[in-house]
């Protein structure tokens, strides 16, 4: 099972990839070899499903990746390996759920350098940040394929969560290993929903389960990995680590084969038994821990951010340190995903900023070990308020639009990336300036709420003092209370509850659902949840032009979640 991180559309690259991992599989006495969903591809590839040249070239790339196997001394050993097939021609209206649609999700089989058999996604997600029912057409049939006597059906993904269709026929199809190709991006606590599934299914079709997936950072997406095989009861035989690319390679026991009449929707293929040798001895398979829960969430937002940084080509990036929670976070997560000598720091006081604010930064690049300067703004607003007579919040935001101003203008310059810090919390109730201090390509904390910014923050000086390390965020910069400073004296708390408090009632209302009277009755104060509720309503007009970072949670901000502007609610 290769746990692999396409980049999406490098096709030849992906491909190489594959080569090099069946190599390593064929070495070690693999008889059958399995890649993610799309792992050709890459994954999502949106509506790139929509264009033909794409699909052709995807389509050839997988036939020549199976005459190159061959030539390389692999064409013995099976390879499934997940693509974009097409193009089609469109269906017509009534005969498919996507009329206009002129690819599938597919997997094949690649043997003896050719493809020998060929699957299509029968169940196609619609909700949360998919929408393949759009742009795919689905398949409608099992494939089955004999190998050295043992029958192997094979799923795509959302083929293994939803009831009936394919895998209600792998028990009919008496298979001894079920092997399920996987796109499944990361979600806090996703796996507690995710293994039962596959152990479940391990127990309802009588087969061992081999599930493998995508790993890496795909635009707002990270997917973790965590590819697992569990026996019959359900028993996890092996599983990789999250957050990195791993060679899965585990010794199997399946049923063999029986000669169950199977019914007119399951197809069976039955392929050369190869030429590895079945001398060699039992390997002893890994068995991956999961870390702890914080961990797991700033490993996604590392590896998220390191290949965005990197499939995007981006030399470095930059954001502005203020002292506060946020860019601290921001600095760390950075430095950890590409390194310290790749982040550059911007100080960039006002004449509100405190002292600690300078200090709290200056502290956080000395313990980075980042690059670091100081560009102050007080000279470069006051021409911009005398000119045109910015008062109040008017006057607040120009600050914030002048820091924005800068780091565009370093990025410009030099080529970075920027790096906005906005937190969830912030985003959600419009707590932030357009841009100003919402400029930037990439948020990695997007998704992330106030209140867990300062655990991860606790989380990751406690990783440190743990590894003999120095801790990278200062201590002051989580105790003290959070402000933007744009005004004398300001403190978050000024115009917003507690953040426990509105972490709790934003969870419940974007995350939960519910309405306005649903989060009354939890407890809370009626006026407020209907300040909080109509900020968010409010604020989706930033956040449509916001930039994008890691989903995290079941509702992230963005392909997660779709509400209109321009709405005014009646309830």
């Amino acid at each position: 099972m290769a746990q692999t991180n396409p980049v999406l559309g490098d096709l030849e690259g992906n491909s190489r990839e594959i080569i090099r991992l069946t190599r390593e599989a064929a070495e070690a006495g693999s008889d059958l070899v399995a890649f993610g969903e799309m792992a050709i591809s890459g994954y999502p590839i949106e509506d790139l499903a929509m264009r033909p040249s794409f699909l052709a070239a995807a389509h050839e790339r997988v036939d020549r990746l199976a005459v190159e196997l061959a030539e390389a001394g692999l064409g013995d050993v099976p390879v499934i390996v997940g693509h974009p097939d097409g193009p089609f021609e469109p269906r017509l209206l009534g005969t498919s759920n996507a009329p206009t649609a002129i690819a599938q999700n597919a997997a094949s089989v690649l043997q003896g350098g050719r493809v020998v058999a060929r699957y299509a996604k029968h169940h196609l997600p619609n909700y949360s940040v998919f929408d393949e029912y759009r742009i795919f057409i689905p398949g409608d049939e099992l494939l089955v394929i004999r190998l050295k006597g043992i029958d192997v059906a094979l799923l795509i993904c959302e083929d293994l969560w939803r009831d009936g269709g394919p895998v209600s026929r792998v028990l009919t199809a008496d298979a001894g290993l079920l092997v399920v190709i996987n796109g499944s991006p990361y979600e806090r606590d996703k796996d507690e929903v995710r293994l039962p599934l596959v152990t479940r299914r391990a127990t309802e079709t009588d087969t061992i389960v081999a599930y493998v997936n995508l790993v890496g950072g795909q635009d707002d997406l990270v997917f973790d990995g965590d590819s697992v095989v569990v026996d019959r009861d359900g028993g996890i035989l092996a599983r990789a680590p999250q957050f990195r690319e791993h060679l899965l390679v585990v010794d199997l026991e399946p049923e063999a084969a029986t000669h169950a009449q199977l019914p007119d929707d399951v197809r069976r293929i039955e392929l050369s038994p190869g030429a590895v040798d079945s001398e060699k001895p039992p390997i002893a398979a890994d068995v991956a821990e999961l870390p702890d829960d914080r961990q797991q969430i700033w490993d996604a937002i590392v590896l998220a951010l390191r290949d965005y940084v990197e499939k995007n080509r981006f030399p470095s990036v930059i954001l502005g340190l203020s002292g506060g929670i946020d860019s601290a976070v921001c600095a760390a997560l950075a430095a950890d995903a590409i390194g310290a000598e790749r982040v550059f720091g911007v100080s960039m006081p006002s004449r509100w900023s405190s002292d600690h604010s300078r200090s709290d930064a200056d502290d956080l690049a000395e313990r980075i070990g980042l690059h670091y300067r100081t560009e102050a703004i007080a000279d470069l607003v006051v021409p911009f308020e005398n000119q045109l007579g910015l008062t109040d919040i008017a006057a607040e935001n120009l600050q914030a639009r002048t820091r924005g101003v800068i780091l565009m203008g370093l990025s410009n310059q030099e080529g970075h990336l920027v790096l906005t810090t906005g937190n969830k919390s912030e985003l959600a109730v419009g707590y932030s300036t357009i841009y100003g201090d919402s400029v930037g390509g990439f948020a990695p904390l997007k998704d992330v709420p106030k209140m867990l910014v300062w655990e991860l923050a606790r989380w990751r000086n406690s990783h440190a003092e743990a590894l003999g390390l120095t801790p990278p965020i200062p201590e002051n910069s989580i105790s003290k209370p959070p402000s933007a400073e744009l005004r004398p004296g300001q403190t978050d708390q000024d115009s917003l509850p507690d953040y426990e408090e509105l972490d709790a009632i934003l969870e419940a209302y974007i995350n939960g659902g519910l309405s306005i009277a649903d989060i009354v009755e939890l407890g809370f104060d009626t006026a407020t949840v209907q300040r909080i509720t109509t900020l968010v309503d409010r604020a989706e007009w930033k956040r449509r032009q916001s930039a994008i970072g890691p989903k995290i949670s079941r509702t992230a901000f963005g392909r997660d979640r779709r509400l209109p502007i321009t709405y005014r609610p009646s309830l």
